[in-house]
């Protein structure tokens, strides 16, 4: 007799799992949610948009990449949930949405429940914080797709805006400002390049403290992903953005251009970017060219705003860290220089 257990799938395990996150997803629930876990499908209410004049909604899927690996190594999972949240509110607000609901998807060759549990406890604190209901999910073993130890991260966000007050680049002109809000490190991007730079050639210690920052080489690479999502949001109301570009995956390069009108390009000034330590330390050990890290990290900026030359003081006020980068310019290419 074969049983399923003896296929590498245990069915008490995944129950456990759903078992300790229950708790952790119903502190994020409203009134409006309807149902609960064990429903086929998460159910909300939406009569709140009845508010709007001309409601839009937003949607954004993505993953952690390979920071889980960071994460197995050092035992610590809880910010991999904050990543994975302040990620898809990140990308939301880019067109100005405001989070309404998230789904995670957790999966790994053999289910740990403490780590689903921790993650999902992360997940839990960053959609309270955005005022966001995790209203459902999935949590999958599935030996032999994923190598022993691994565990994948990914979500799925659906947010709301106002048609009238989105945020679509349309209005960004030449002569417009970029500024930059500063990144907490290399957010859920650019981890392959990170593992073999310092890990697998440097072989470095997790453990080791890097200067000038007063934590470890571990702590710096598991910083959580920042949450924009309601500075930016705010900015929004309180002065005008015509423009918002989520600095992730291909860096100021890859992203930047996505939002510029065409006919439209940016001048960067490199010497304006405030790059940080880690980034620093990968491209000495690595001997990593310019290029290539520019377009895999941020270096330090993780979202760039583009507004209006008059309205940089009232963004200043507001968003004490962020700083100018550089100006939208006539021209299709973006150059960092």
């Amino acid at each position: 007799m074969t049983t399923y257990s003896d296929a590498g799938v245990d069915i008490d395990r995944g129950e456990e799992a759903v078992r300790r996150l229950k708790k952790h997803v119903e502190k994020t629930y409203s009134d409006d949610v309807l149902g609960g876990i064990g429903w086929f499908s998460g159910v909300i209410n939406v009569k709140s948009l009845k508010n709007f004049t001309e409601p839009v909604l937003s949607f954004t899927i993505d993953g952690v990449g390979t920071k889980t690996i960071i994460a197995a190594m050092l035992g610590r999972w809880k910010g991999i949930g904050h990543d994975i949240v302040n990620h898809c509110a990140n990308d939301l607000v880019c067109q100005g949405g405001t989070p309404l609901a998230f789904l995670d998807y957790l999966a790994s060759s053999t289910l740990d429940p403490a780590i689903v549990e921790e993650i999902v406890s992360g997940m839990s604190e960053a959609c309270q914080t955005l005022d966001c209901v995790l209203i459902g999910g999935e949590t999958a073993e599935m030996p032999k797709v994923y190598h022993k130890g691994a565990t994948d991260v990914a979500g799925a966000m659906v947010g709301v805006a106002e048609r009238s007050k989105m945020i679509t680049g349309e209005k960004i002109r030449a002569g417009d400002l970029l500024v930059a809000l500063p990144s907490s490190g290399l957010h859920t991007n650019g981890y392959s390049l990170a593992r073999k730079v310092l890990l697998e050639d440097a072989k470095m210690d997790l453990g080791t403290k890097l200067e000038d920052t007063g934590i470890t080489l571990g702590e710096a690479l598991l910083a959580p992903h920042t949450e924009y999502s309601r500075l930016v949001r705010k900015l929004h109301d309180a002065v005008g953005i015509n423009g918002v570009a989520h600095i992730t995956g291909g860096g100021i390069p890859g992203n930047l251009p996505r939002i510029l009108p065409k006919g439209l390009g940016a001048q960067v000034k490199r010497s304006a970017i405030g790059v940080l330590p880690l980034f620093t330390l990968m491209q000495e050990k690595g001997n990593v060219p310019q290029e290539d890290m520019e377009s895999a990290m941020n270096m330090g900026v993780g979202m760039i705003l583009v507004i209006h030359p008059s309205k940089l003081e009232g963004v200043l006020r507001e968003a004490k860290a962020a700083y100018v980068i550089g100006e939208v310019c006539k021209g299709e290419a973006v150059v960092i220089a």
